[in-house]
């Protein structure tokens, strides 16, 4: 009895040990099989793109002048309204003549006098000094006398057009500007480029302008300055762009958007969807198959070409293994099962 009872009990542990053992083992095995992440990758390789840059800014009259005399009075007349289209030259206020005519006076005498002592000076019958003091009277009368004449009769500097009326005839002008005149058939604007891109943007290219009012058009522009300094708060440096506008369609104060096509150049590309973002910052990596092994690898990103986008990274070489499909789930280290 009691050998059979040991004999019994011996066979027990020894099924017990067989069967502990036997469940470490597939414990182990099921470890493994799930320490194991399954992927596809690509093979990375440079592609030669044509290099483009979209930056967005807001439109002006190339030219815009506050039309202002140089002196306070009365304002007589206000020839032109919101709108009006005006030539270089044309009347667009006038002011109270008074002054004017006074300095008009003043001037006739001044150059009566003035010629009939330039005639006694010619025949040596005044002195120089009578000469030169009537000279000067004459001088100051003519300056004194242009000078209102251009600020009674206010015309035109160029063709544009009257974006702003503040007064009304008859109205004291004090100060602020009485009307605004902008060109809108020639448009500038300007943009702040990225420092990256100094040795690529020269005056003189060209480029186009897209506005979400026309969204099936462009509008053809040029780079007319280049500025030779960059902020040291954005590192971007600023361009002027020149834009034609005969057709009226853009408005000064227009948010467009600018395309500039620069060279071409041979880059790394990846697909958009194999680069992952760090969580809480901006930092972006992706993973690469290491020898089977994956290998977190940080990126900058630069332009993006549809479903591509521009990677940039010292510790990716061309014909690494790129990590497309999986990827969400890797940690660094985690090995690999790749797959078609």
């Amino acid at each position: 009895m009691n050998s059979f009872f040991k004999t019994m009990v011996v066979g027990s542990l020894v099924l017990w040990a067989t069967g502990c053992g036997t469940s470490a083992k597939n414990e182990k095995n099921q470890s493994d099989i799930e320490n194991i992440e399954i992927v596809k990758v690509t093979r990375l390789s440079k592609r030669k793109v044509a290099r483009k840059i979209e930056l967005s800014t807001t439109l002006e009259g190339y030219e815009t002048v506050n039309i202002a005399p140089s002196f306070t009075g009365t304002i007589e007349h206000i020839f032109v309204d919101v709108g009006t289209q005006v030539n270089k030259g044309d009347m667009m206020v006038r002011m109270d003549q008074q002054q004017f005519n006074n300095a008009k006076l003043s001037f006739i005498n001044a150059q009566k006098d003035y010629e009939r002592i330039k005639v006694l000076n010619e025949t040596g019958t005044v002195s120089k000094q009578e000469y030169d003091q009537a000279k000067l009277v004459y001088d100051q009368a003519k300056e004194n006398l242009e000078f209102l004449e251009t600020n009674t009769f206010v015309k035109a500097p160029f063709f544009g057009v009257i974006a702003a009326k503040n007064y009304e005839d008859g109205e004291l002008y004090s100060g602020s500007p009485i009307l605004v005149l902008t060109q809108t058939h020639l448009l500038k604007a300007y943009i702040n480029i990225p420092e990256s891109y100094i040795p690529y943007v020269r005056e003189g290219m060209k480029l186009n302008v897209i506005s979400d009012v026309y969204p099936d058009l462009s509008f053809p522009a040029e780079i007319e300055i280049v500025y030779p300094t960059v902020d040291p708060a954005t590192h971007t440096f600023r361009v002027k762009i020149r834009i034609p506008n005969s057709d009226h369609k853009l408005r000064p104060g227009m948010y467009v958007k600018s395309s500039i096509q620069l060279h071409e150049v041979e880059t790394m590309l990846v697909p958009y969807q194999a680069v992952l973002k760090l969580i809480g910052s901006n930092n972006r990596y992706v993973f690469v198959n290491n020898n089977g092994v994956a290998k977190r690898v940080d990126v900058k990103l630069g332009q993006r070409f549809n479903e591509l986008i521009e990677v940039f990274s010292d510790d990716l070489n061309v014909g690494d293994q790129l990590v497309t499909v999986g990827q969400a789930k890797l940690v660094d280290g985690v090995k690999l099962k790749v797959v078609q």
